[in-house]
């Protein structure tokens, strides 16, 4: 599966901590920070939607659809952190997921989940090597 670029974050973040949202709602909230109009935010809205990153989620009482983020948040994290650490910066060993412990976007059983997934294939392989 790719992984969220910039844009799609931005909007995956904000839909983690606020919930289900109109197109509009997230616009305001989001897109005068990231200097977009309305239809761009809509358009990494759709992106996402055609992905499967976020759905529908009922409609506003203008008729305005609602939508949600489906990717959860801590595997989301915890790919783009390996990706980052392994494939980029070439880090080995084990991470600690002690190094995201201010994230306001995680909870203390977050950081554990994150933890386990960030190491897991150091896990899996070092169980092959019979370490």
């Amino acid at each position: 599966m790719s992984k969220p670029n910039g844009s799609e974050l931005v909007i995956l973040k904000y839909l983690w901590s606020a919930g289900r949202r109109t197109a509009r709602e997230i616009h305001e909230a989001i897109g005068p920070e990231q200097n977009w109009q309305l239809s761009t935010t809509r358009t990494v809205i759709n992106r996402m939607e055609n992905k499967g990153w976020v759905k529908r989620d009922g409609e506003s009482s203008e008729s305005a659809a609602f939508y949600v983020a489906v990717l959860d948040r801590v595997e989301t994290l915890g790919g783009l952190v390996r990706q980052l650490t392994r494939q980029v910066l070439d880090l080995k060993g084990p991470l600690p997921a002690a190094l995201f412990a201010d994230s306001p976007h995680l909870s203390e059983a977050e950081l554990d989940e994150l933890d386990a997934i960030i190491n897991a294939a150091e896990d899996a392989e070092r169980a092959k090597k019979g370490k």
